[in-house]
């Protein structure tokens, strides 16, 4: 999408929102299963003696599956936004900048990236998920496998000396 700042860039203190819903194939993740609700973002672009900037939120429901335990759940994503924006290229070498087209910024393009930069390296369903058995696989959040507890075999020898004991 693109967005018109040709009435707002020789104008400081002037601004123009948007309000837009990105296209869900290009923000997909490998742990990410289906959007419940694309991601929609809304905002203004703002023009502060000369600098323009963007500034709003980006909001999504989305089922994700869990890095640890691999079950799917459901989580809300909100991303604040905020970008500054430049008009000439010098400016926008910068990793912290989005440059114009002309007078138009591709709204897109710069709500993807950061879109992308937002979100969680790793997905997980609950901050103290225990994951899976290493040896059976059982989901360790739904109770205790029956795998037993294993003696690390570098310390198996000193599990020796306890049994000459007995």
């Amino acid at each position: 999408m693109k967005l018109d700042l040709r009435e707002i860039i020789e104008v400081p203190g002037s601004s123009v929102s948007f309000a837009c819903e990105l296209e869900t194939e290009t923000v997909m993740f490998p742990h990410i299963r289906e959007y419940i609700t694309p991601p929609r973002a809304s905002g203004v672009v703002k023009n502060s003696a000369g600098l323009l900037t963007l500034e709003g939120t980006l909001a999504a429901r989305l089922t994700q599956v869990c890095d640890r335990c691999l079950e799917e759940f459901t989580a809300d994503k909100t991303v604040p936004l905020s970008a500054v924006l430049a008009d000439s290229p010098q400016d926008a070498e910068s990793a912290e900048v989005f440059p114009l087209s002309g007078d138009e910024l591709d709204l897109s393009d710069v709500l993807e990236a950061l879109f992308v930069l937002e979100m969680d390296s790793k997905s997980l369903c609950r901050e103290d998920c225990l994951g899976l058995c290493p040896d059976c696989g059982a989901n360790l959040n739904e109770g205790d496998c029956s795998c037993g507890k294993k003696i690390d075999p570098r310390l198996a020898v000193l599990g020796q000396l306890l049994d000459i004991d007995e």
